[in-house]
């Protein structure tokens, strides 16, 4: 069994940023920062597959990517999931090229969907995961998420999508590329 999912890594663009971010949550934020090259958005998550279905799974994101254009994204704001009572994740969000970042990982999913790949179901939020959670002051996070709302972290092209190999170790997940398309739709 190997566990993937279909995503596509982020440039540097916001690496900076979330370095300053983590020095200004040192003390109210605890939790696993994630690595800058590990930076990614996930379109379809799809979790432990044997390994005679990953030929269909890159058959499905090669057809995706033949029928899609490079996306450009604008990062901006920070929010969490599920929510600030319960938060355990904290993000980047996009602005810009949100609706398309959603059609593209619906056409992922439907795809995907035709060989037999089945979704976790959840929906997708367009996004970059910049720390997980373990302890935090609800009070001292809801005044950053006020502060970053239209906070600008940059921009980014989605011009590939990738077959990613998620390995969970006790340092933290190791992400490798299986396979990555060039859109060209």
């Amino acid at each position: 069994m190997v566990r993937v999912f279909v995503g596509f890594f982020s440039t540097k663009t916001i690496q900076e940023q979330v370095e300053r971010l983590k020095e200004q949550t040192d003390d109210f934020i605890k939790g696993k920062w994630g690595e800058p090259q590990n930076y990614h958005m996930t379109f379809q998550f799809i979790g432990d597959v044997p390994e005679e279905k990953l030929m269909d799974i890159i058959k499905g994101v090669q057809e995706v990517s033949q029928r899609n254009k490079p996306i450009r994204v604008k990062y901006k704001s920070l929010g969490v999931f599920p929510d600030i009572d319960r938060a355990r994740v904290l993000w980047i969000g996009v602005s810009e090229g949100a609706d398309s970042l959603r059609a593209l990982a619906k056409d992922v999913s439907n795809t995907n969907k035709k060989y037999g790949i089945k979704s976790d179901g959840k929906p997708f939020h367009p996004h970059l995961t910049i720390c997980r959670i373990k302890e935090y002051d609800k009070k001292k996070l809801k005044n950053l998420l006020k502060k970053y709302e239209n906070y600008n972290f940059g921009e980014d092209l989605v011009d590939r999508i990738s077959i990613i190999r998620s390995s969970l170790t006790s340092i933290g997940p190791i992400y490798s590329v299986l396979e990555e398309f060039y859109l060209n739709g």
